[in-house]
């Protein structure tokens, strides 16, 4: 059985590419295991500094896989699945990039919003389109919601509705919407960025952009200044103090962009 879901590594960016396009990349059981094992692979694997998340063909991912969810039970269903698929992007340690050349449909635009920066081409579309099959936007709405207001999730999650990419930027489901001559270069541009990131630090950036806003002003100050001084006298914020004095790229940063 051929490989759907692909991944290479190379200047410390490890690319996993969704490979069934003659599904338009819908997520059935083999593209779920094989897309699971492979962010995992990339998590664990010190060469990869970055994960993107990218697909061949016109689609980046339309959703799950109808023809292997009819007939089936709730317990056999495919959405049983998809929250480990939507945690690991979310939790990844590792900064993940959604790279689109073309549309997201329900659990796709899921998988968009768990990545920390999503670049699509401007031709890009995508639509919460559950509801017009008799379904709903469940388990997808845990990483969508955050990203939204109020307003728009209603708007979007109820009419089923298709937009396009820069209403996407608008609304906070995507960094950036380029023309699609441009994406390669767009991509690169934010993974040159993170790769600058030291490794320790850019997962516990992570930590923190999750983190539940503390109640307590005080209390959260008092973690802060903790954290803070853990990193400044860690070996990763001595080198980075290091290597600014010495004006040179810290040890982190991978050779191609010293």
């Amino acid at each position: 059985m051929a490989e759907l879901v692909h991944r290479s590594t190379d200047g410390g960016i490890a690319t996993i590419t969704l490979d069934s396009p003659h599904n338009r990349n819908a997520l059935s059981a083999q593209l779920r295991r094989e897309l699971l094992d492979h962010l995992t692979a990339a998590i664990d694997d010190d060469a990869a500094r970055v994960l993107v998340l990218d697909h061949t063909g016109p689609v980046f991912c339309a959703g799950m896989d109808l023809k292997e969810s009819r007939a089936a039970g709730s317990e056999e269903q495919g959405v049983q699945e998809l929250p480990a698929i939507l945690e690991r992007l979310w939790h990844s340690p590792k900064p993940v990039v959604a790279k689109l050349a073309g549309p997201a449909r329900a659990g796709g635009v899921g998988m968009v919003a768990a990545c920390d920066l999503a670049v699509a081409a401007d031709t890009a579309t995508f639509a919460f389109s559950e509801v017009r099959i008799g379904v709903v936007p469940a388990v997808i709405s845990i990483p969508v919601l955050p990203r939204l207001t109020t307003r728009q999730a209603h708007e979007l999650f109820l009419t089923g509705e298709t937009f396009d990419a820069p209403r996407a930027v608008r609304i906070g489901l995507l960094n950036a919407a380029v023309p699609v001559a441009e994406l390669d270069a767009e991509v690169t541009r934010y993974t040159d960025m993170l790769a600058l990131g030291a490794p320790g630090a850019l997962a516990a950036a992570k930590e923190l952009l999750l983190a539940e806003r503390p109640t307590d002003l005080g209390a959260g100050f008092e973690a802060m200044q903790r954290l803070s001084a853990e990193r400044f006298a860690g070996a990763e914020g001595q080198e980075g103090m290091r290597a600014f004095a010495e004006k040179r790229k810290p040890s982190w940063v991978p050779e191609r962009l010293r």
